[in-house]
């Protein structure tokens, strides 16, 4: 946000955007980097989730704080969010035992159902729609852990059709013009951006006695920046806090931040595993008894 205001001269609003749009983790990235190698099994890929969760759960809450409407329609949003997160875990628990399996997936229609009326209320405060979503995953969590197949569902759901969908949006505003023109800029608030994370994680990693590689790779990843980083720029375009040129910027540096750390610490910096988590030992233990039990 500094390098925004002082460096680029952007006006207040946009360099509100810009740090936040900046500041984002990938989840959509570290998810998937973490699932194909198998570290999301093993406790340090557990911690990289769990940390990029609770840093893009910041950013979303910065961008509201910052630009939300404060009247009555996010009185209204505030206590809709704060009455589904008590209410929804039960009601989607009995979903799930009841419904799980039906052809129709009642249970999967009921959470769009809450996530699009909680993120229209969201819209109509100026918040951002996908904070709701953010806290019903994190509270419905635990009601999820033990039915894998509709945790798929879901991802199938989300990753095949609507993530697609949105990038096309989101990519369909970005003018190449823009970004031919603005490439030093770009490359500057990638650097930038990740310097500020090395600044920020790698002494941290270190305090809580991580080693050189593992430290490393834990600060690429938390240095990459995807979807959050997208629609906090979109959030700015679509409110005429950025310009379309400010915007194309920062979604290139988004995109740029999602594949360059990614590669270098999937390539220099992957920790070598060597014995199971705790978590995973568990579950191959459950899986042998109830193989056992089967027989």
């Amino acid at each position: 946000m500094t390098f925004a205001k002082f460096v680029l001269h952007w006006s207040p609003d946009a360099s509100k955007i810009a740090g936040i749009a900046l500041s984002t983790t990938s989840d959509a990235v570290v998810y998937a980097v973490m699932v194909e190698t198998g570290l999301n099994k093993m406790d340090i890929g557990k911690l990289i989730l769990a940390a990029c969760f609770v840093t893009d759960l910041g950013t979303v809450l910065a961008l509201g704080i910052l630009f939300a409407n404060y009247n009555i329609w996010l009185a209204l949003f505030i206590a809709a969010i704060a009455i589904a997160m008590v209410v929804s875990p039960k009601i989607v628990k009995t979903f799930l035992s009841r419904f799980e399996g039906h052809v129709s997936e009642p249970e999967i229609k009921l959470l769009l159902l809450l996530i699009f009326a909680l993120g229209g209320l969201a819209a109509k405060a100026n918040s951002e729609a996908v904070l709701p979503a953010y806290l019903l995953g994190l509270v419905c969590a635990g009601a999820f852990a033990h039915h894998r197949e509709t945790m798929h569902h879901i991802r199938v759901t989300t990753f095949a059709l609507l993530t697609p969908f949105y990038f096309l949006k989101a990519g369909a505003l970005v003018q190449a013009t823009a970004v031919f023109k603005s490439l030093g800029i770009i490359a500057l608030l990638l650097i930038v951006k990740m310097i500020t994370k090395l600044i920020g994680v790698y002494p941290l990693a270190k305090i809580f006695r991580m080693d050189t590689r593992t430290g490393a790779y834990t600060t690429l990843l938390m240095s990459t920046g995807l979807t959050f980083g997208t629609i906090s720029a979109l959030f700015g375009l679509t409110r005429g806090y950025i310009t379309q040129e400010q915007y194309s910027t920062l979604v290139t540096v988004v995109i740029g931040s999602a594949i360059i750390p990614t590669l270098i610490a999937q390539s220099f910096f992957r920790p070598k595993v060597t014995a199971l988590s705790s978590v995973q030992a568990e579950d191959e233990a459950l899986a042998i008894n109830e193989h056992k039990g089967g027989k």
